[in-house]
């Protein structure tokens, strides 16, 4: 009996969480292809418009001022330089959509200051209360706290378990519930780690490339064909800026929220801990 009650209860968390987790493998999915074309258009159509460059031509210098001027230099970076683009899209995407994720899983007040309020109204042996707290603060400290606390109330009418085993099953439901949230708040992550080494890597092909173009011309027979030597270092170095300030945007952005990640565990452990001491106190 007690195992089919588990069963249920783990099937109905699954089924609960299989909505959430199936929007965002579609983002994912969605968001990459979609960054990519948007890159290349970029590059192709508004980087390598023909009135950013001396006479109307793409295959002349860019003109001497205004923001053309820029959009003409990056578009000599060359076909590595709409890659970077995507990649530094899909980081930016990711960034966003992680800040508003973990923005709403702080919820409208702290954890900390949520723990507080729970223990208050436990040591007044006002669950409904605390239950109440939960449901304002609306975050993913809350949604442990409030499952816990339904399982806490629970267990105070139970006659048929001892307290330890009480503490047990309410210790129980704050695990599976917490290890339906960290996966959720940590989901995502992984693009951006991934984007830290593969935008460096990017940059450095497409310095090398640039680079190659210019020593090209150096060793060309007569005298060094100086536009061509400036056009490869000019790729070269348009690559390197790309990769390193896309690189250096995904590990600031990844280590931030693995730190807020760390912030909201810390809230959820320190939650689960409060209320199984709270039932010890009041339930000896």
């Amino acid at each position: 009996m007690a195992e089919t009650k588990t069963t249920v209860t783990a099937a109905t968390a699954k089924a609960s969480s299989h909505q959430p987790k199936k929007s965002s493998n579609l983002f994912a999915a969605l968001a990459v292809p979609i960054c990519l074309v948007i890159g290349f258009l970029f590059f192709f159509y508004v980087l390598g418009n023909p009135a950013n460059f001396q006479g109307n031509n793409p295959e002349a210098h860019p003109i001497d001022s205004g923001i053309g001027k820029w959009f003409g230099t990056v578009y000599k970076g060359g076909l590595v330089v709409p890659v970077l683009i995507s990649v530094l899209l899909i980081c930016l995407t990711f960034v966003i959509e992680r800040f508003l994720y973990l923005a709403k899983a702080k919820g409208k007040f702290s954890g900390s200051e949520l723990v507080r309020k729970v223990q208050y109204h436990l040591a007044n042996k006002n669950v409904d209360a605390a239950l109440a707290e939960c449901d304002k603060q609306k975050g993913s400290v809350g949604n442990v706290l409030k499952a816990g606390l339904k399982k806490y109330k629970e267990m105070v009418t139970n006659s048929e378990l001892d307290t330890e085993q009480k503490i047990l099953t309410i210790k129980n439901e704050i695990e599976e519930t917490t290890a339906l949230e960290l996966p959720m708040m940590e989901k995502n992550l992984v693009f951006l780690s991934t984007i830290a080494s593969v935008a460096t890597l990017l940059g450095l092909f497409g310095t090398v490339l640039g680079m190659i173009k210019a020593f090209s011309a150096m060793s060309s027979g007569g005298a060094p064909d100086s536009a061509q030597l400036a056009l490869g270092i000019s790729e070269a170095l348009i690559n390197t800026a790309l990769g390193i300030g896309t690189s250096a945007i995904a590990i600031i952005m990844y280590n931030y929220f693995t730190t807020n990640i760390d912030s909201i565990t810390y809230a959820i452990d320190e939650s689960g801990f409060t209320l199984t001491q709270s039932f010890a106190a009041n339930h000896k």
